[in-house]
């Protein structure tokens, strides 16, 4: 007789795959349970790492800050100290400022001239006198214009002599001292 077999196979045959299926799903979820883990430790280690980096630039960056700061406080000092040097140069350079406007002036000034008057404001010299010719004033504005620390004569009036002095005529004149640098610049002309 042909063997037949009775037992329950088919139900044994499914739970036997049922049991193989819940192991595979098992072992899938785990594998990828584990998976996941190391993916999360992987980038918790990156952003671990990215924050030390940030921390360590970020006291870079104040430690570069407090430099930057010292350094500008050095460069006002220095801008300071550089307006002071030359605060001191021009008053050195002017010390003698009167004496020489005064030598100068009398360079400038011809035989014939004769100054009643000069008054200072500022670098604005006024000048007022008395001329024999208007020929020694016209000599006067040039030579004023060919100075070194005089600049820019203007005459402002002539007035013909009084009564009593016919041959003299009155006249306003004023002209410029220059400048501590166009002297300086002049001077290296020179």
């Amino acid at each position: 007789m042909p063997h037949i077999n009775l037992l329950p196979w088919r139900e044994q045959q499914r739970q036997a795959s049922q049991q193989k299926f819940l192991t595979i799903i098992g072992l899938i979820v785990g594998v990828v349970f584990l998976v996941m883990y190391f993916i999360g430790a992987f980038y918790d280690g990156l952003t671990a790492g990215q924050n030390i980096k940030n921390n360590y630039l970020k006291t870079e960056i104040t430690k570069l800050d407090t430099r930057i700061v010292a350094i500008n406080d050095l460069n006002k000092k220095k801008d300071n100290l550089q307006r002071r040097i030359q605060l001191i140069e021009e008053l050195q350079s002017n010390r003698n400022l009167g004496t020489q406007i005064i030598d100068e002036i009398t360079r400038v000034v011809p035989a014939g001239i004769y100054l009643t008057s000069l008054e200072r404001q500022g670098n604005l010299l006024k000048v007022i006198g008395r001329s024999e010719s208007n020929n020694r004033l016209s000599q006067m504005l040039r030579q004023v214009e060919a100075s070194y620390l005089l600049e820019r004569p203007v005459i402002q009036g002539i007035v013909a002599g009084e009564q009593r002095s016919r041959l003299l005529s009155d006249f306003t004149m004023h002209f410029y001292v220059k400048s501590f640098k166009q002297i300086e610049a002049s001077q290296r002309e020179q």
